[in-house]
C-alpha cells in the first residue's frame, strides 16, 4: 500500500448543525467521518479496513456526536480499549487513541474545516464588535463551530473579550437552549474552590450550613465558561479531568454522585503549554480542554475596530453619538488593558465630559476621576460619576465572587433584592457578562 494510504469521505447527511468532521486513522490508512457511521475491522466491507489478526472482521463502529465520537464495539473478540480500559460504548473527543484489539485507531479533528479565510462580514456577531480581519476570521471559525459541544480553550490577553466568545459558542452550539454559567477561577479561594465547581453537602466543612449545587449542575444541561482556567490547583484538575470523562460530579462531603451534561469552554491569558512543562497543569487535562483552540486577537491588531467598540459603549449607557474628535483621540491611544480599558476610558469620558489623560482604567477606585466642571450643573456631574463608580464596582465585584450574587450582596453589605434591582439596572442581569 502506498504510504500516505487511501481517504474517503462520506457525503454528509440532511443535518441541521452538523457535528465537526473528523480524520480517522489505521496504519497507513485513513478517512474523513462527516456523518453517518463508519465501519471498522478486517473484512473487505469495513470502511477503513485494518489488516491485524487481532482485528476482528466487524471490530467497531465510529459515528460523529455533538460531544465528539461516539465509539461502539461490535462484541469483536480482542475488544476496545480507551485509556487502557475495555468499552462496549464511549464518547470520546478528537485527539484520542484507541486500541482495536492490538491495532492503534487514532482520531483528530480535521482543521482544514476551520482554516478557511473569514466567510462573515459585517460588525455585530453575537454580542461581540469588529470588522478587522482578525475579528471576522474569528467569528467565521465560530459560527464553523455551531452544533458542536466540543470542548473549547479560548486564549488572548486580558481584557480581549474572551468571555464574550465563550458566549457566542454557547449561542450556536445544541446547549444554546440550556444555562450560560461563567466562573472566574482565579477570583476563587484555595478552599472554597471544589465546593464552588463541584457543590457541597450541608456541614461538609465549617460554615457549610446549607447545602451548595455548584457550577457543573448549575450549568446542567448548558455551557459551563472556566476563566482563568490556568489558576485551578492540582489537585482540582484531577477531580475535573475525571468529570469530562465519566459526567459524574460528586459534592464536597457527600458519596452520590449525580450526572451531568455540560458543554466546557475554558479560558485563559497564560501560556498552558509551559505550565504544562513546568509541572504545575496536568498535560492530560490540558489535551482534553484544547481540542480546539481559539485565539482572540488583542486590540492592538485591531486597532480599527476602536471606532465601533465605542461607539457601541457609549449606546449601551444610552448616550449620543461619540464626536468624531473624541473618536480620532481614541485611535491615537494604547490600550494595554485591551477592550476593557476602551470601555472604562468611554464610561469615564461620559461621567466627566472629557477624556482624561491620567485616567487608569484597572485601578478599582474611580474618586482619582473626579475633575469638576463648572459649565455644567453640580447634580448632573455628581450623578454621572456616582453612576461610573456603581457600574465599576458592582462589575469588579461580580468578577471577585466569580457571578456569585448572594456572596457579592454579602461582601457589600446590601439586601440581595436590591443588589438584583442594581444589577439589572446596571446591565448585569446575567453577570458576568461582557468584556473579559
Amino acid at each position: 500500500m502506498p504510504s500516505d494510504g487511501p481517504t474517503r469521505t462520506l457525503h454528509r447527511s440532511n443535518l441541521l448543525v452538523e457535528p465537526l468532521p473528523v480524520i480517522v486513522e489505521a496504519g497507513t490508512q485513513r478517512l474523513r467521518l462527516e456523518a453517518g457511521t463508519v465501519l471498522l475491522g478486517s473484512g473487505s466491507r469495513c470502511h477503513l479496513s485494518i489488516e491485524d489478526a487481532t482485528v476482528s472482521r466487524m471490530h467497531a463502529e465510529l459515528s460523529l456526536v455533538p460531544e465528539g465520537v461516539r465509539v461502539r464495539d461490535l462484541e469483536s473478540r480482542n475488544g476496545t480499549f480507551y485509556q487502557g480500559a475495555r468499552i462496549s460504548s464511549a464518547v470520546v473527543v478528537p485527539g484520542t487513541r484507541l486500541l482495536l484489539g492490538g491495532a492503534a485507531v487514532s482520531i483528530s479533528l480535521d482543521e482544514n474545516h476551520l482554516a478557511h479565510e473569514a466567510t462573515l462580514g459585517g460588525t455585530l456577531f453575537r454580542g461581540m464588535v469588529g470588522s478587522s480581519a482578525s475579528m471576522l476570521r474569528l467569528f467565521t471559525t465560530i459560527s464553523r463551530l455551531d452544533g458542536s459541544l466540543l470542548p473549547v480553550l479560548v486564549r488572548g490577553e486580558s481584557g480581549v473579550g474572551k468571555e464574550l466568545v465563550a458566549s457566542a459558542l454557547h449561542e450556536g452550539s445544541r446547549a444554546a437552549t440550556g444555562p450560560f454559567v461563567a466562573i472566574n477561577c482565579g477570583a476563587l479561594s484555595r478552599e472554597l474552590v471544589a465546593s464552588a465547581l463541584f457543590g457541597h453537602a450541608r456541614g461538609a466543612f465549617t460554615g457549610a450550613i446549607a447545602a451548595r449545587s455548584g457550577a457543573f449542575m448549575s450549568a446542567d444541561g448548558g455551557t459551563l465558561f472556566l476563566d482563568e482556567i490556568a489558576e485551578l490547583p492540582l489537585e482540582i484538575q484531577v477531580t475535573l479531568l475525571r468529570i469530562l470523562e465519566t459526567g459524574e460530579v460528586t459534592p464536597v462531603g457527600q458519596d452520590s454522585t449525580r450526572h451531568v451534561r455540560v458543554r466546557l469552554i475554558s479560558a485563559t491569558h497564560r501560556d498552558l503549554r509551559e505550565r504544562v512543562r513546568a509541572g504545575t497543569f496536568r498535560e492530560d487535562l490540558y489535551f482534553r480542554l484544547a481540542v480546539v483552540t481559539l485565539q482572540v486577537p488583542a486590540l492592538a491588531e485591531r486597532r480599527q475596530d476602536i471606532p465601533a467598540l465605542a461607539r457601541t459603549f457609549a449606546r449601551q449607557e444610552g448616550a449620543a453619538e461619540l464626536d468624531e474628535d473624541i473618536l480620532a483621540e481614541l485611535l491615537r491611544r494604547e490600550f494595554p488593558g485591551n477592550v476593557r480599558e476602551l470601555r472604562n476610558v468611554v464610561l469615564a469620558y461620559l461621567a466627566l465630559g472629557k477624556l482624561n489623560d491620567d485616567v487608569d482604567p484597572s485601578a478599582p477606585r474611580v474618586d482619582h476621576l473626579f475633575a469638576p466642571r463648572f459649565d455644567q450643573p453640580y447634580l448632573e456631574q455628581r450623578d454621572r460619576l456616582v453612576a461610573a463608580f456603581t457600574r465599576r464596582y458592582l462589575g469588579d465585584l461580580l468578577e471577585h465572587t466569580g457571578g456569585n450574587q448572594s456572596e457579592a450582596a454579602r461582601l457589600a453589605s446590601l439586601d440581595r433584592t436590591y443588589l438584583g434591582r442594581l444589577l439589572n439596572r446596571f446591565g448585569f442581569a446575567r453577570a458576568p457578562r461582557g468584556v473579559q
